[in-house]
């Protein structure tokens, strides 16, 4: 399948838009995006699965635009339309969506989980690290963090569960069926509710723990009837669940450290970050699990296109979905996060599945549903009882 390169320009240029500073002018913008399309565009186009389309351009520039302006003024919009936080959803979604069509790509092409998915998924790291260590770099772009290096070993905690949670995911997804893993990966409120209440001493009320039956309710039922189902694919997306609930609890006692926020200047760059860090973390797992092989790997890089534009691209998607997501959550409200999310594995299930040929068996979509409802039931239910009181 042919997934344009400007797609990929567009949505990354929406995203890096964050890394601009608020007092730059338009011109800075501009000018800032012309040397990113000319680096874009100057590289050689991906075979078999990307093909360059100028017209995206425009596209791109309107988006950095918007986003750059939402910095400084937060929620500019037209006839009460917030258009900048309509750009940041719509490539949140499109970044997400082939991300997991590109990674999915690669891993098959690679030989699936017996394969290569701790390399592919150490290499995606390494994407999103050389593009956030460029936007260091190019003029008028991002600020680099000032960070210490106790403040690097204090961020270790987090990027190591960051790391054990992509390459679990990119195990997952090898092993199985894309919508599958995302269902199992919505069920990630039970681990995080757990770890909240016996690890970390945060009560979660009960209302919320009512809700977890439901959520494990309907990944039991998705799982029944998974025509491509693998013991290996729930086991290995329980432990991203595990580790993203790890890492939700170690980022907040993280951003407690005193003067940490300013050090790093920008949510972007903590991001960068912990994916630079993620990154080296994994090597030691990705030669122990598949050094024995790395010749085989590095050869079928250099000969299979299939392999080599669908790593590249995921990796990118991967970066420029999470950082933009991380952006978009944190100009919307609670309610609004918990829709947006359930649109979005609602969306990524169900377009991948249909791009990719799996399984859609309706007891399936029943137990996607039933999941992702009390998913989206988990999320907001504190704040529907704390509005019932108040009435």
């Amino acid at each position: 399948m042919k997934i344009s390169l400007s797609v990929i320009v567009a949505s990354l240029g929406a995203a890096s838009a964050f890394a601009f500073n608020s007092g730059s002018s338009h011109q800075a913008v501009a000018k800032s995006f012309r040397t990113q399309k000319g680096a874009a565009l100057a590289q050689p186009a991906f075979k078999n699965h990307f093909q360059t389309d100028d017209s995206s351009t425009a596209l791109a520039a309107t988006a950095a635009a918007a986003s750059s302006d939402a910095i400084k003024t937060r929620g500019g919009g037209v006839g009460g339309i917030d258009v900048p936080l309509m750009f940041y959803f719509l490539f949140w979604y499109i970044g997400n969506y082939y991300y997991n069509i590109t990674n999915k790509l690669a891993l098959k092409a690679a030989g699936g989980s017996a394969g290569f998915p701790m390399t592919i998924s150490a290499l995606q790291l390494a994407v999103g690290a050389v593009y956030g260590i460029f936007l260091w770099l190019a003029p008028d772009a991002r600020e680099k963090p000032t960070v210490t290096m106790d403040d690097i070993i204090k961020m270790l905690p987090v990027a190591f569960c960051f790391a054990g949670a992509h390459s679990a995911s990119v195990f997952a997804l090898s092993a199985g069926a894309v919508s599958f893993g995302q269902i199992v990966k919505a069920a990630e409120p039970a681990f995080a509710a757990v770890l909240s209440q016996f690890v970390y001493n945060k009560p979660v009320s009960k209302a919320k723990w009512l809700c977890l039956p439901v959520i494990i309710g309907g990944v039991i039922l998705a799982s029944v009837k998974e025509l491509d189902f693998a013991v290996s694919a729930l086991v290995s997306a329980c432990i991203a669940n595990l580790f993203a609930a790890f890492k939700g609890n170690e980022n907040k006692k993280l951003m407690d450290t005193e003067g940490l926020k300013d050090r790093m200047g920008s949510v972007g760059n903590q991001f960068a970050l912990t994916t630079i860090l993620g990154f080296f973390i994994s090597l030691p797992f990705v030669f122990l699990r598949e050094g024995n092989k790395m010749g085989e790997f590095i050869t079928l890089f250099k000969t299979n296109p299939a392999i080599s534009s669908n790593l590249i691209a995921s990796g990118l998607w991967f970066y420029g979905y999470n950082e933009l997501a991380t952006m978009t959550l944190k100009k919307t409200g609670a309610v609004t996060q918990s829709v947006a999310n359930t649109a979005k594995r609602v969306i990524v299930i169900v377009g991948v599945a249909i791009v990719l040929g799996e399984s859609l068996d309706p007891i399936k979509l029943l137990g996607c549903g039933i999941g992702i409802s009390g998913v989206l039931l988990y999320s907001i239910i504190d704040q529907l009882l704390a509005k019932k009181k108040e009435a």
